[in-house]
């Protein structure tokens, strides 16, 4: 009888083992980038001071119509409306300085190059100081993963910016990376991929070294569909372009089309029996933007406008709100905890040890490789302390 109740006891307490221990589902990741989208849209909707300048009278009721709204709720739900009615309720948003909420960048430089290291390498390297196609001398965390157990030939990039071959190192990493203007060149092309590439000769792009959104994603859902990678990094970069060329109602619907490509993305993936139930999905920005209507169309720290974007010189003090930042996440194993308010101050360099966190791998193991600490994982992974949020 002893025996039995011995035995019961050790069943019990197995089970509550197993069902009270953190479970982490999923072995697919999707991080997805937007360049240069500021989180004063993306949580308040657009900013009808900025809209009502007399250089966009032309657009700006049309650009009221589609994405107004009686309050900011209304209005950034009606520019980002996947991200607010699906990943908002499902997930969690961080970055919204009014309610407390705030992300930066911790290099030194407030633009592209420095912030997507930072992105994918956990860091700010002060040497990367240029947007400059140099081959990144840092390891990025794509890189690393494509040497894991499980990763190995499991990792694809695809960028609208030409500049990502070098950000990724595609020559030492080895990566298969399809950014800028480059055709698809896997094997066995489908017809769709095929048109895509005689679709992109055939539409010229606004920038010399940036292409249309539509091909970075198209490219991506059909290497998706074609070779099942496990991580998957999608750069996309109309946002920053239309912005720089001082664009807002471009940049506004640029915004909206981003939104509408990760939706279709993670749509894809939920349709495939590999990636559904068992993806997380990282969102984030590479920089922030000027704060002020006469700024918003920039970014840069104070030492960058003395240095290489010295035709910003008399921003002595730098461009003010361009060092802000934002993230979202959904997945299995993402806390859905909404958009956070009133927490700490996190840092972009969290974002590499987060993703990390999200396929089990040890964020330790691959600082080591660039012999250095990286940023702390961000409070969002199932079984980590909780987080204030709404």
């Amino acid at each position: 009888m002893q025996q039995k109740k011995s035995i019961l006891v050790l069943i019990h307490t197995l089970l509550v083992l197993l069902i009270s221990r953190p479970s982490h589902a999923a072995d697919n990741l999707l991080i997805i980038s937007i360049d240069g989208l500021r989180w004063q849209e993306v949580f308040r909707g657009y900013e009808a001071s900025l809209l009502a300048k007399p250089e966009f009278k032309h657009d700006a009721q049309l650009i009221a119509d589609k994405f107004g709204g009686e309050s900011l709720h209304d209005k950034r739900q009606k520019l980002m409306p996947f991200l607010w009615k699906v990943i908002a309720k499902q997930g969690v948003l961080l970055g919204n300085r009014d309610k407390q909420s705030a992300m930066q960048v911790s290099n030194n430089w407030w633009f592209s190059y420095p912030g997507y290291n930072e992105i994918l390498t956990g860091k700010g390297d002060e040497d990367i100081d240029s947007n400059k196609p140099l081959p990144n001398p840092n390891v990025t965390i794509l890189e690393w993963l494509n040497k894991q157990n499980g990763y190995q030939d499991q990792v694809a990039v695809f960028g609208s910016w030409a500049v990502f071959p070098a950000i990724i190192n595609q020559e030492r990493s080895k990566l298969p990376i399809n950014a800028g203007f480059m055709p698809a060149a896997w094997d066995n092309l489908s017809a769709n991929t095929k048109w895509l590439n005689s679709l992109q000769e055939d539409i010229p792009s606004p920038w010399h070294n940036v292409r249309l959104d539509a091909f970075t994603v198209g490219f991506a859902q059909d290497y998706i569909l074609a070779k099942r990678p496990k991580v998957i990094y999608v750069a996309l970069g109309e946002t920053d372009d239309f912005a720089h060329d001082g664009d807002y109602p471009a940049y506004l619907s640029s915004a909206h089309r981003s939104d509408a490509f990760i939706k279709r993305l993670w749509q894809t993936l939920q349709s495939l029996a590999q990636y559904k139930g068992n993806t997380n999905l990282l969102i984030t920005v590479d920089h922030g933007r000027g704060e002020h209507n006469d700024t918003w169309q920039h970014h840069a720290s104070p030492k960058a406008t003395q240095g290489y974007l010295n035709d910003l010189a008399t921003h002595k003090q730098g461009i003010a709100g361009s060092n802000q930042v934002w993230m979202a996440a959904i997945g299995p194993d993402a806390k859905p905890m909404g958009e956070l308010r009133a927490s700490e101050t996190f840092s972009l360099n969290q974002i590499a040890a987060t993703a990390l966190e999200l396929l089990e791998k040890d964020p330790g193991d691959y600082a080591k490789i660039n012999g250095a600490p990286i940023g702390q994982a961000l409070p969002i992974v199932n079984g980590q302390s909780q987080t204030n949020s709404e």
